[in-house]
């Protein structure tokens, strides 16, 4: 198998001879440019929506919810376009980051899935349903809550704008980081229907299709469509005597658009999609050495039970979990958006309803042997959102939008943990302790918040001259939030022994508490941008966004007394402050496109998982940290189709370290007989690396064999990551190595409208890790996910 140096020199050979080639064509290409082919393939700038209002060699995007070309935008942002999803296999939002470097989805399960963009967005490696996400998702211009919105199969999707950076004005909900505007593809007025089916190994099988058409004349036109996904297992548990880390996904969405006259648009949607995947285990990565004791760590406990793992390689994938694995969840919701074209202005509505219910079972000892024997917090969220907005028609002197934006949250969890009988000796591995201590000691968790957030904002573009813009923009925020808590114990040892009752209660206590925040906030933007040349572009842009105060929905510390210390129950707002410039350009009649983008970023009163060591101490909790900072540089380069050949590269370097610190979750190696906090400041942001970057060519040659016409194409990209921590303590044993994946693709599409595919994803076989986390009880253990092997498969395609 070819070393990981070998696969970088590849990678960047055939980037470098397809840019090359590429390059070198552009002087004699651009003589003769013309309409770029429908579906030219770019990165910075892919796949631009086919309609009749494209400019050539430009992309529409929605990003400040008006239609703008991408490159007149001041806002750093990488667009993604339907052929590109298609070409590149892209189903999900993880698979969408190879092509976005500067984003990243880390998920050991749909619920504790954390977005982040340029490092930013989530209190990295924990869930909390009392928390608001930095990086806002939004469909068809819904604002989705939850994160785990993000993990279903994508389904008739038209773009994904992927906006870096705070999003303070315009969209309906305030980010820190940034957000994924997604928007699907809208009924036609002609009847059309599509149909897909891919097969690969591991029997993945996934089945799409679409139909749409008029309804009512040039009225009323309607579209639906469903996706259907299964694959076996990627992993083996010889425990049960199965595989795990399956697949099995079913999505249908429907949508209207009416058109009653020239001056009203309506567009209606309706969404289902469900998950029921055996999963998530977790394998044995390592057995970290902590300080303490040798006989209280990994090793000797494993020994004491006579436990040996069933394999110590996580790329073996052998998992040894002996108790229920799922991660069923659901979600569903309706939208309706109208808009009203007064001439001068547009006014525009947009009211939605969404559900999401979630249905886990874990083991999370990770192990055969019997400490956690479950561990589940199935939730089920609410939400409702309505939108106004109103916007300047045409292109004048002072172009502006303003708005009012109202949320409405419930997330309720209902959840258990109960311990078995192997639980006292490897969590009290010092102290000789009873069995049945923790034996069926089950600790029942309920847990409600309500969420009412409400917004006015608005945003204007002053053309001060023909070349220079100036854009203010302002929101202010007002956001509510009542939530409680209540945790019972039942089970394990009835006993009145003080210091038995002490040790138990550290594992888990009785707590009730209830709590609220409420407070308004302001943040805006200023961007500056002056047109150089026709198609060069500088902006440069100040930026304050505010991810939303929180409450702790997970237990808090205690005090001498063991009540609640209810100081610890709320979280503080986190202030994001940006400072942005950027360049964008294009050459050769805009055949080549090469983006810029520098940045600095400070987030005061960051929401982190904090350590208390205080007495009755809880292993970890949320609070806020005074500052942490991030610096980077992105570019994005792409090329339209020349001499057949289309490419792109994407790179960037983020440098995010925890400013200050200091009370943080110690790396398991530093932690001793006794759990203390850890001054963290000064170490790298975990969830990031330093070098993230992707790049790839297609080529494309009209053919013919017999009758049959059309077109041969072939498809090289990559994706690659440096080193970054997987885990808040920033343990060198949590520092994922770097990975580089290779993807390849090939077929023929007909002139009749049929498209058929071989396709490769990890070309090479590369042995990486997704996430690691580390065993609850810091016995050393180290476990995690590895990366999807090698995959192939092939792709039938057809659209009438």
């Amino acid at each position: 198998m070819p070393s990981v140096k070998l696969k970088v020199a590849l990678g960047l050979s055939v980037s470098a001879a397809a840019l090359l080639l590429a390059s070198g064509a552009l002087a004699q290409e651009s003589a003769t440019a013309a309409v770029a082919p429908e579906g030219s393939f770019q990165v910075a700038q892919l796949s631009p929506p086919r309609t009749a209002s494209d400019v050539v060699g430009q992309v529409v995007v929605t990003a400040r919810r008006r239609t703008e070309t991408l490159q007149s935008v001041p806002i750093a942002a990488t667009v993604v376009g339907a052929d590109a999803l298609e070409r590149q296999g892209v189903n999900t939002i993880q698979q969408l980051t190879a092509l976005t470097p500067s984003a990243q989805v880390l998920s050991t399960n749909p619920r504790n899935t954390a977005i982040t963009i340029r490092g930013l967005g989530a209190s990295y490696g924990l869930a909390n349903d009392g928390l608001e996400q930095g990086v806002g998702v939004y469909v068809d211009q819904v604002y989705n809550s939850r994160p785990a919105s993000a993990t279903f199969d994508f389904i008739d999707i038209e773009r994904v704008e992927v906006l870096r950076g705070p999003q303070g004005t315009l969209f309906g909900k305030n980010t820190t980081a940034g957000a994924l505007n997604i928007t699907t593809r809208d009924p036609s007025f002609r009847p059309e229907v599509q149909a897909e089916m891919s097969y690969g190994n591991y029997n993945f099988l996934q089945a799409k299709a679409s139909v749409s058409g008029p309804l009512a004349g040039d009225k009323l036109a309607g579209r639906i469509s469903i996706v259907g996904t299964r694959r076996d297992g990627l992993v083996r548990n010889p425990v049960v005597g199965h595989e795990q880390l399956d697949t099995k996904n079913i999505a249908l969405r429907g949508s209207l658009i009416w058109k009653p006259s020239d001056k009203l648009t309506g567009r209606f949607y309706i969404d289902f999609s469900r998950q029921e995947p055996e999963c998530c285990t977790q394998l044995f990565v390592v057995a970290a050495p902590t300080l303490k004791p040798l006989n209280q760590q990994f090793a000797a406990l494993a020994a004491g039970r006579g436990y040996v793992p069933v394999s110590t390689d996580p790329y073996n994938r052998l998992a040894e979990t002996d108790g229920k694995i799922k991660a069923d969840q659901t979600q569903q919701g309706v939208s309706a958006i109208f808009d009203y074209d007064f001439g001068p202005v547009t006014l525009t509505s947009v009211t939605a309803a969404r559900e999401w219910v979630w249905q886990p079972a874990n083991d999370r000892d990770y192990t055969p042997l019997d400490i956690i024997r479950q561990s589940a917090n199935p939730s089920q969220q609410y939400q409702y959102s309505q939108e106004l907005r109103l916007s300047s028609n045409g292109a004048r002197t002072l172009d502006w939008q303003v708005g009012l934006f109202a949320f409405d949250q419930n997330v309720k969890t209902k959840g258990v943990t109960e311990y078995g009988k192997d639980a006292s000796y490897w969590l009290f591995p010092a102290a000789n302790v009873t069995a049945a201590l923790l034996d069926g000691y089950k600790v029942f968790n309920t847990s409600s918040i309500d969420t009412k957030s409400y917004a006015a904002f608005g945003q204007a573009t002053w053309s001060v001259t023909d070349k220079f813009k100036v854009t203010p923009g302002l929101r202010y925020t007002y956001e509510k939030k009542d939530a409680y808590y209540n945790a019972t114990t039942a089970g394990g040892l009835a006993t009145t022994d003080a210091a038995l009752i002490t040790r138990r209660l550290g594992i888990a206590r009785p707590q009730f508490y209830t709590a609220d925040i409420s407070g308004g906030s302001l943040s805006g933007q200023l961007a500056l941008a002056y047109q150089l040349t026709p198609d060069v572009n500088a902006y440069a842009t100040y930026a304050r966004g505010e991810k939303s105060g929180g409450i702790n929905m997970a237990g808090i510390p205690t005090d001498a007394a063991g009540n609640p210390a209810l100081n610890s129950a709320v979280v503080r707002p986190e202030k994001a402050t940006t400072y942005e410039i950027g360049l964008k350009t294009q050459w050769f009649e805009r055949r080549l496109t090469a983006n810029l983008a520098a940045y600095y970023t400070t987030v005061r009163d960051f929401q982190a998982n904090v350590v208390d060591s205080g007495p009755g101490a809880l292993r970890g909790y949320l609070a806020n940290i005074e500052k942490v900072t991030v610096k980077g540089v992105e570019l994005d380069f792409a090329t339209r189709p020349i001499m057949g050949v289309t490419t792109y590269a994407a790179v960037s370097w983020t440098d995010g370290e925890y400013s200050s610190f200091k009370n943080g979750p110690c790396p398991i190696e530093r932690i001793g007989t006794a759990t203390v906090a850890c001054d963290l400041s000064g170490r790298e942001l975990p969830g990031v690396s330093r070098w993230a970057g992707s790049a790839g060519a297609e080529y494309r040659h009209d053919a013919s064999f017999g009758s049959l016409e059309g077109q041969i194409y072939a498809s090289i990209d990559a994706a690659f990551r440096s080193p970054y921590y997987s885990d808040a303590s920033t343990s060198i044993y949590t520092r994922l190595p770097e990975s580089l994946v290779f993807n390849l693709r090939t077929g023929f599409k007909s002139s009749g409208n049929w498209d058929a595919s071989f396709w490769v994803k990890n070309l090479f076989d590369e042995k990486y890790l997704q996430f690691v986390t580390i065993q609850t009880g810091n016995s050393g253990l180290v476990i995690g996910t590895p990366g999807d092997q090698r995959t192939v498969g092939v792709t039938l395609r057809a659209r009438y």
